[in-house]
Parts: structure tokens; sequence; C-alpha cells
């Protein structure tokens, strides 16, 4: 992609780039368009060498096995004609197995560093719950600070840099619970549920036919459509006061007028998590043919963004209260303005 962006341009070209997954992954056009969201949001981070920098909003899938969470997220580096690791967590997997290690060299007697599967475009973590929780801190800093340290060196990371990572929701033996600290790296969680009767018909004949993914754009094409949405789609300052009390009434819901909710919930989201769903809401309307953002794109992704941020109480998971009905309470209860 060597012409110059515009805005019907940058439009036609990821309108183009959905329906090429779309036509591989059959029944799963919600989960390809916030894998998508994800992939073109701009989130800001900075690193300990300062300056501020934005990258691709990480996603942390949930479903059962066999409703395409990889296969989405294979096609979809294929169509970007992207580095692509995919690694199946286990128990005894350890930190250097995913950002590399120090080896000493007897030839030359000294030690260089050989890197691991964490330097490429997409990283494909399955199962990440199956790793102990010292193998799954080795992602932390890759995923917050673009960057990997490797003894007294850090090395950076390329961009575009984008953790996808899988977790089944159903096994409970044998897996780990994602800490607080690893859980708010991630833009968005999503649920991926079985697709419909007529989408599983669809699903194999496509499988029989054969479709196979062409390449649409690049990693730097990537870069240059993120930035390019950034600056295209306009956010009014109501809108960002909107967020902040969506925020606020989750840690507070009879700010919201939902006293109900507040022994529902012992935390919810952080500061950080609104820059999350600031960008998020900006790709959503980008998505949907607009340069500027709406309370309904932010309400159509404030779910996706918050429920693996907030805290149930012992009493909420008593009585199977989840946060998404916790979240839509909150959502119904906070006024636009």
């Amino acid at each position: 992609m060597t012409d110059e962006l515009t805005l019907e341009r940058a439009m036609a070209i990821v309108a183009d780039l959905e329906a090429e997954i779309g036509a591989v992954v059959v029944g799963q056009r919600l989960l390809i368009r916030r894998l998508l969201t994800g992939l073109f949001a701009a989130i800001p981070y900075a690193t300990a060498h300062g300056g501020s920098h934005s990258g691709c909003g990480h996603v942390l899938l949930e479903g059962v096995p066999g409703v395409a969470k990889t296969l989405t997220a294979t096609t979809l580096a294929r169509a970007i004609d992207a580095r692509f690791q995919r690694l199946q967590l286990t128990p005894d997997m350890m930190p250097a197995d995913i950002i590399g290690t120090r080896i000493y060299d007897a030839r030359s007697g000294t030690f260089r560093i050989e890197r691991g599967p964490v330097f490429t475009n997409i990283l494909l973590a399955d199962e990440i719950n199956r790793a102990p929780p010292k193998t799954q801190s080795a992602l932390l800093e890759a995923m917050q600070e673009r960057q990997v340290t490797l003894a007294e060196r850090t090395f950076p990371l390329e961009d575009p840099f984008w953790v996808l990572a899988t977790e089944n929701p159903i096994e409970q033996e044998g897996v780990y619970a994602l800490p607080e600290a690893q859980l708010d790296r991630f833009s968005m969680m999503l649920r991926v549920d079985y697709p419909s009767p007529e989408n599983e018909r669809a699903m194999l004949r496509a499988r029989e036919s054969g479709a196979a993914v062409r390449p649409r754009i690049g990693p730097s094409d990537v870069v240059r459509l993120r930035a390019f949405i950034r600056d295209a789609v306009y956010v009014d300052d109501n809108l960002i006061d909107y967020i902040v009390r969506l925020g606020r009434a989750t840690r507070h819901p009879e700010e919201a007028g939902r006293a109900d909710l507040t022994e529902m919930l012992v935390a919810g989201i952080s500061p950080r998590s609104y820059q999350h769903v600031l960008a998020l809401a900006r790709v959503t309307a980008f998505m949907d043919g607009r340069t500027y953002v709406r309370p309904s794109d932010v309400q159509e992704i404030f779910l996706d963004a918050a429920r693996h941020r907030v805290m149930r109480s012992l009493r909420a998971e008593a009585e199977h209260v989840t946060a998404d009905v916790v979240l839509d309470g909150i959502v119904r209860g906070v006024p636009l303005s």
C-alpha cells in the first residue's frame, strides 16, 4: 500500500480485509470485526526510556474448543502478511520459552542472546491459563511496553506487535487464573460462542471448497491505518466525560442510580482502561463508516473492554451474577450527559 491514504481509501481497505477473512472464517462476523477493532486501535503506552507511543490492542478470547478462535487468528495473520507465532502454553513452560534466554557459546567463550517466539508481529498464546503465573508474567513487559529485557539488554519489539490469547472457560483442572495485572493488559476479552445452524452448514461448505485467504495489506500498512484512524475520527469532550462516568460507575454503582449493584463488585476498571475504551470506540465508529464517535460506539464496545477488568464479589459469584449483567446495568444507568 504505497498510495496516499484518504478516508474513502482507508475505509475500503479495512472493509476488504474484513470480507477476505470472512470468506474463510464463516459464522464469526462479530469476532472478526472485534479483532480488527483491536488491531487498528491506537492504545497509548510509555516505555521506561521515555516517550509516548501507541500500539495494537491485545485481545483475550474465551470459548470452548472448536469455535474458530485459532483459525481466525491465523487467517487474520495471513491477510495482513504478518509474521506469526503460535505458542501452546503448558504447565511446564518456562519464561525463557517465550522471551528467549542467554546461551553460552563454547566456541567463542561468550554468551549470546537466543530470541524467543515473542519477537514477531502476531503472537497467539493458546490456552494461556494453562501456564503458571511466572510464565504468564513473561508477557507483561512485552504487552505493555512492547519491549523485552534479556539479561542486561532491552530489545524493542517490531510494530505492529499484537498478542491474541485463548482460554477454555470449561476446564478447571490444570489451569491458573490470570492475575489482574495480566488481564488489564488486554484491551478486550471476547466471548466466542457457537455459530448458528445456518453458519455451521456454510462453514462445512467453505471447508469443502478449500477457500484460502490472500494477503491484502502488510504489517507496515497496519501501522499507517492505525495512525490514520486515530487522527481521522473526532471525539467530543462530552464523550470523554461519558467514558469517565462509566468507569467511575464500575467503582461506585450508586453514582449511576444502581445502588443494588454495589455489593456485586469489589473493584471497578482502572483509569488506564479509559484509554482503551476511547481507542476502541474510535475504530468502532470508523468501521461503521463515520469520522466521529457516538455514545452508541462506546456502549457497543464497553462490555468487551471492561468485563475482564472488574472484580465480582463473593455474593455475585454465589448468585451467578456475571460481569456482563453488572456492566449492562451500569451502562443503562449512566446518563449520556
